[in-house]
């Protein structure tokens, strides 16, 4: 596949970036405005962090009732960055996002200044523009997903999205799917939306179990008892034909923003494909 092997200039893509002096406000602010996940901290031209939404998400609920005007982004505990250079290519930025589960690579200037970054959802597109290879989803796919009934209670469906660290849980009735479960679907109230909306599976019963919740949030899970799948599911899932090639997953995916779809064969599910799985393919 020709495409692995392409240098990664042309697929940077500019980051919004703040100085390490901006404010929570100010920083969060830049996500919404420009609708990204992500934002760069840059200090002298060159890169020094990354806060994503998850990263606001859980310094807000750390703030308690101190001020978020008085947050800054030089006080976001720093992460290691994965940069690369435009002379790396399609390839080599994939095995690093699938090695380390990452969904960002910084791209470094020859004097190590920001030049860009490349984001999974750019690497997906390029089988769009300049695949080559007619991959079917079923080559693709993974045919081993984690399923739920319609009646099944979301306790359970929770402790399968947890159990597997998952994403999501597709709903299926007589094999067909008719829904799917993701944590932003019944965040227990104890757990702001903002941080079922971007951290994982595991973060998030992180959340649930900290030190210092009050008392009066023990048995908030309590009203999750009597729901069952059916009701809180997303329904008619958006899906993709296990013929269908695999640019026409992508342009549901880009489409829809989503990051996963049930794949079916004569109307019944058989697996899903994600964005991971297509980047895997291209660092294979």
């Amino acid at each position: 596949m020709n495409l692995k092997n392409s240098k990664l200039t042309k697929l940077l893509t500019k980051p919004i970036a703040v100085e390490p002096n901006s404010t929570l406000v100010k920083v969060r602010d830049a996500l919404l405005k420009n609708k990204v996940k992500r934002v760069v901290v840059v200090e002298k031209k060159k890169p020094i962090a990354v806060i994503t939404e998850k990263d606001i998400a859980k310094k807000i609920y750390e703030l308690g009732n101190k001020p978020i005007k008085s947050v800054l982004a030089k006080s976001f505990k720093p992460k290691k960055l994965f940069t690369l250079t435009r002379e790396n290519t399609v390839k080599e930025c994939a095995k690093m996002m699938k090695k380390h589960r990452i969904s960002v690579v910084i791209i470094l200037n020859e004097d190590k200044t920001l030049g860009g970054i490349i984001t999974k959802t750019d690497l997906v597109k390029i089988f769009l523009t300049k695949g080559s290879e007619s991959l079917k989803v079923s080559q693709v796919m993974k045919k081993n997903l984690v399923t739920a009934s319609p009646s099944d209670p979301i306790l359970h469906v929770e402790s399968l999205l947890l159990k597997y660290g998952i994403s999501r849980v597709v709903i299926k009735r007589n094999q067909k799917p008719v829904g799917i479960i993701t944590f932003r679907d019944f965040v227990p109230a104890k757990i702001p939306q903002w941080i079922a909306e971007s951290a994982d599976p595991k973060e998030v019963q992180e959340y649930k179990f900290k030190k210092g919740l009050e008392e009066s949030h023990a048995n908030q899970m309590s009203y999750l008892f009597p729901f069952h799948a059916t009701d809180i599911m997303a329904s008619k899932p958006i899906t993709v034909g296990a013929d269908k090639e695999i640019r026409v997953a992508i342009t549901l995916m880009i489409k829809h923003n989503i990051s996963g779809l049930p794949v079916v064969k004569n109307s019944k599910l058989v697996g899903i494909i994600t964005k991971s799985d297509i980047v895997g393919v291209l660092a294979s």
